[in-house]
């Protein structure tokens, strides 16, 4: 019994400081009523404290400054049109995939969800998203094979960059 009396012993120590009223740094948000005990004033007054979030933040406005720096700082759209006129192969592969990949979220994003009404196409047709990935990975392949002799070691980064940024970009107007 000694050893269990010791062993309660730091326990009220731990519990003394919140008995001095020693308040939280942080106090919790409102909450608002649980059940039916609260009024709609209550709950609207709650609704209107949260600040709802910003599109445009510190990470894609990051995002979206590096891809018009790599844009502008390494003559992307001429490089790219360059490679177009030079008959390469790789280039026009990775451009049907990647066209391929955008035809099949337009699909699960347009016709799916927007115009059939269903949420949650991936449950109903599994294969899509892995289908979209790789297509998508495989384009990522080949623009990068194409534009290789031009950039060299750089070419993964410059592309993940105009990538993040474009992503970055259509997240600020939806």
């Amino acid at each position: 019994m000694a050893a269990g009396a010791r062993g309660a012993e730091p326990l009220p120590r731990l519990r003394r400081p919140l008995r001095r009223g020693a308040e939280p740094r942080d106090p919790p948000p409102p909450q608002p009523p649980f059940g039916a005990g609260g009024t709609a004033e209550e709950s609207t007054a709650v609704e209107k404290k949260r600040k709802p979030l910003t599109r445009l933040n510190v990470h894609s406005a990051f995002w979206i400054l590096a891809s018009i720096a790599v844009t502008y700082y390494f003559d992307f759209f001429k490089t790219v049109k360059e490679t177009i006129q030079a008959d390469s192969w790789w280039f026009a592969s990775g451009s049907c995939l990647f066209a391929a990949c955008l035809s099949i979220a337009f699909y699960c994003i347009l016709y799916l969800e927007w115009y059939c009404g269903i949420e949650d196409y991936d449950a109903q047709y599994p294969a899509l998203i892995p289908v979209t990935t790789a297509t998508f990975i495989a384009a990522a392949i080949c623009f990068n094979i194409a534009l290789w002799p031009v950039w060299s070691f750089m070419t993964p980064l410059l592309l993940f960059i105009q990538f993040m940024g474009v992503v970055m970009l259509v997240s600020l107007l939806g």
